[in-house]
């Protein structure tokens, strides 16, 4: 058959295979990313296709595979066309889901074969082997797993591949001479458990779509764009707590919202079911609203903060402070983005370094409070997050060595540990109490948008280290959070412990 009829839709596929069921032939089924044609999947398809009459290969489309960056090393139609060219593959079909199930539905194999070492369905944190047994039994078919030699493709590309600079990897094999999988899942699996408070400003952020369209007619000084559309996110604390709320068991989250304008309706639909919000309510003020002008590319043009920058009033402040006062200490970890956009004041601040038995904190720099908003205007924190100007300012300090300013900054708060994130150049954490430092280079190869990284990686970091956890594990996680998350458009989803196994597992290999 020419390789090129080969390849079918799973709906052709579905009509063509009636016929051959109808004619009693056994049809076999294989499913995966196949991104790496080796030695290993070749005889995994040989022995497949000797169990029946009819083989059909079934991959897994690009924007489904979740195995960290630069993956697929190969797109999907390269993917099909190496597979169609095989002797032994019948049909190919390329899937767009993130499991095999809709193929096994269109397909209904009488065999779905897949490798020796899927058979330990527990070691399946997706849970999508097990769904996709059902699937195939549901359909009168079995499983069937083949055995003897196996590669990784994922390894393979790791070492052959230049997907990682040298830097990466050098740290990636460090790191694989320390520690397994077993560790970094273990790790992750600790923070089940923790009920967690996230106390900071919520923030809308919406994304306006716009396209350029030059120089208004009698005004060359003004620009004009045509608009095309809007997303609305929960972003600041709400995003925050989302993150945190895949890997703990409960998580409360502390904000403010306008009496008008509050978006109420719109936040909690979007909030986790294991988030519990404690919304105190502005007399004046609105819920921050940040309107991003975005073009096609994501590049931003223009942004509005549509927000008042003092919407305290004393008896709200007052009623925030007595609810930290009784509730705070209670949980196994007060996390708190500050965003300095007037939620968190002088009073909330002292309550928070009071009360809190283990305080994580990252004051972040923005439009709305640049040259004034600092980590130091909280006398104690446990854990301190920041970036390279963030430190700097709090130092008073633009040229010294930043672990310098690591070690005097987290010794001016009596924090345990200090992380300052470098952008394209990774992350460093601070030992405050040794002086001891570790690095992580950034661990992404695609950068689709930057908001929402700094918070997955403060959001990660700050559950391992309230359980004193690893500070290499600390950093490793949240390095490949954030390697994760900048691949998400702003905050349209989070991170889920299924994406970051994945991710982390085929770092490791």
């Amino acid at each position: 058959m020419d390789t090129n009829n080969k390849i079918q839709t799973l709906e052709e596929i579905k009509e063509r295979l009636k016929k051959f069921r109808g004619e009693g032939k056994k049809i076999i089924h294989c499913h995966g990313t196949f991104d790496l044609l080796h030695p290993g999947h070749l005889h995994h398809l040989k022995l497949a296709k000797q169990l029946g009459d009819l083989l059909v290969v079934t991959l897994t489309a690009d924007r489904f595979v979740s195995k960290g960056p630069g993956r697929p090393a190969f797109p999907e139609q390269l993917r099909a066309e190496s597979m169609a060219a095989l002797a032994c593959v019948d049909y190919v079909c390329i899937v767009h889901d993130v499991t095999g199930i809709p193929a096994i539905e269109a397909v209904m194999p009488h065999l779905y074969v897949k490798g020796g070492e899927y058979k330990k369905v527990d070691d399946d944190i997706t849970g999508n082997m097990e769904r996709e047994q059902n699937a195939v039994e549901a359909g009168g078919g079995t499983i069937h797993y083949t055995d003897g030699i196996t590669f990784s493709s994922s390894s393979l590309l790791n070492q052959h591949f230049s997907l990682f600079s040298p830097e990466v990897k050098e740290y990636l094999q460090q790191f694989k001479n320390d520690y397994g999988t077993g560790e970094v899942a273990e790790q992750v699996q600790n923070l089940q458990g923790l009920n967690v408070l996230v106390v900071g400003d919520g923030i809308i952020d919406e994304y306006s779509t716009v396209s350029p369209l030059g120089v208004t007619g009698k005004n060359i000084d003004v620009l004009a764009s045509k608009f095309e559309s809007m997303e609305r996110f929960c972003g600041g604390a709400f995003a925050v707590a989302n993150q945190i709320a895949d890997y703990v068991s409960e998580v409360t989250l502390l904000t403010g919202l306008g009496k008008k304008e509050s978006h109420e309706d719109f936040i909690r639909s979007k909030l986790k079911d294991n988030i519990h919000p404690a919304f105190f309510y502005f007399d004046d003020a609105p819920t921050l609203v940040k309107r991003r002008f975005i073009d096609e590319d994501l590049n931003k043009l223009f942004e509005l903060y549509y927000y008042d920058s003092k919407p305290m009033t004393p008896g709200l402040d007052d009623e925030i402070c007595q609810w930290i006062a009784t509730h705070a200490d209670g949980y196994d970890a007060v996390i708190v983005p500050d965003y300095g956009n007037g939620f968190i004041s002088e009073n909330i601040v002292d309550a928070l370094c009071k009360h809190s038995s283990y305080l994580a904190v990252h004051t972040q720099i923005n439009s709305g409070n640049r040259g004034y908003h600092t980590i130091t205007r909280y006398p104690r924190a446990d854990y301190v997050s920041m970036n390279i100007p963030e430190i700097r300012l709090a130092a008073h300090n633009h040229h010294s060595d930043l672990k310098e300013l690591a070690v005097k900054v987290g010794k001016q708060l009596n924090a345990s540990t200090l992380s300052v994130t470098k952008g394209v150049d990774g992350a460093l954490m601070c030992d405050i109490q040794k002086e001891s430092f570790l690095n992580i280079p950034a661990l992404s190869t695609q950068m689709v948008d930057r908001i929402g990284a700094a918070d997955s990686y403060f959001a990660m970091t700050s559950l391992c280290l309230s359980q004193q956890g690893n500070r290499d594990l600390a950093l490793f996680l949240g390095g490949a959070i954030a390697a994760l998350n900048i691949r998400i458009v702003c905050n349209r989803e989070s991170v889920d412990p299924v994406k970051l196994q994945k991710f982390t597992t085929t770092l490791l290999k």
